[in-house]
């Protein structure tokens, strides 16, 4: 009988309850990682405990109580790709066990990885769910997986796959979501901006492919979007911080289309795999907001590919293809 081979899908992470305690801890574990933030940690820990951690834990837990469905349920991103695992593993076969992993919070890649130890199963495939590689998300993982078996002494067998930002399943996807959400509308946008998550400017400076692989995939979809190519835009939301991010920023952008009299915005965040704070609070609460107070008559966002059948047949495919091979 041929060995049972492990895939476990990892994603950022999110609290275990829109409540500042929770979200406290959250921070706490996100903003220590040396990925996310490459400041002195004599610098950084006097500001993260002194200042951050006292006064962000119960600003964000309004923001997740926006988006969290009922009392005891798990978040957004949580739910959504324990969706995506059920529809990867139906796709996979009995050779695969699929696992679903944060790197911040729970369920953890520590519990993850003891769980397959447990099942037997010495062969590990991680597909961190970003789709353009940043060494603060995807390196991270790496960094998570490695941490939690640095002390084991049964070591299983590891492949990472580092991104899929220009899969041609991956951007079909995008530019059919786009297209079904403008069919639904009743309406044709004057810009279709495609918002990825920040990245510190100096980051990319040091020589992170990130801005790179978010332009590559922005031309892969204009490409494909006929007609409404010379209105689709790039943009960068969540910046944090006095430092320069990449630009331009997509509150900012939005503000001055509404001044052009570009009224008329939808809105795609192509570097999210599921719905999360990101997309469903900062873009279609905030940012739909201050478009409209800014002079904006129509604002809508697609929603993530989350658990759509040809988004999960594409990571089952990915994994097959790129992780898997040899191992089924």
């Amino acid at each position: 009988m041929a060995e049972k081979s492990g895939l476990l899908l990892v994603n950022l992470g999110s609290p275990d309850a829109p409540n500042a305690k929770a979200v406290r801890k959250y921070l706490f574990q996100f903003l220590h990682d040396h990925r996310v933030i490459e400041l002195s940690r004599w610098i950084w820990c006097w500001i993260l405990h002194g200042i951050i951690l006292r006064v962000r834990p119960a600003k964000s837990a309004k923001a997740y109580s926006k988006v969290w469905g009922e009392e005891g349920s798990e978040a957004p991103l949580i739910e959504i790709t324990r969706q995506q695992a059920a529809k990867v593993q139906s796709r996979m076969g009995g050779s695969v066990e699929v696992k679903v992993a944060m790197r911040y919070g729970n369920p953890s890649i520590p519990k993850a990885m003891d769980e397959f130890a447990a099942q037997g199963i010495t062969r590990v495939a991680v597909l961190p769910l970003y789709p353009q590689y940043a060494a603060a998300t995807t390196a991270s993982v790496y960094d998570g997986v490695f941490f939690a078996l640095k002390k084991k002494r049964d070591m299983p067998e590891l492949r990472f796959l580092r991104n899929y930002y220009e899969n041609p399943a991956y951007i079909d996807a995008l530019v059919k979501s786009i297209e079904d959400r403008i069919e639904t509308l009743g309406w044709e946008p004057d810009r279709i901006i495609a918002s990825f998550h920040g990245l510190p400017q100096e980051m990319v400076e040091k020589g992170d492919p990130y801005r790179d692989e978010c332009e590559a995939t922005v031309e892969l979809m204009r490409k494909k979007l006929g007609s409404r190519a010379s209105k689709f835009m790039l943009t960068f939301q969540s910046r944090f911080g006095p430092k320069a991010w990449l630009q331009p920023y997509t509150d900012k952008t939005l503000e001055a289309l509404a001044e052009e009299g570009q009224t008329k915005v939808l809105c795609i965040t192509p570097g999210f795999a599921a719905d999360c704070l990101e997309t469903l609070e900062e873009i279609a609460i905030e940012a739909k907001h201050d478009f409209m107070e800014a002079g904006g008559t129509h604002f809508d966002m697609v929603p993530c590919l989350n658990a759509q059948d040809d988004h999960c047949e594409m990571l089952a495919d990915i994994a097959r293809s790129e992780l898997l091979i040899g191992w089924e």
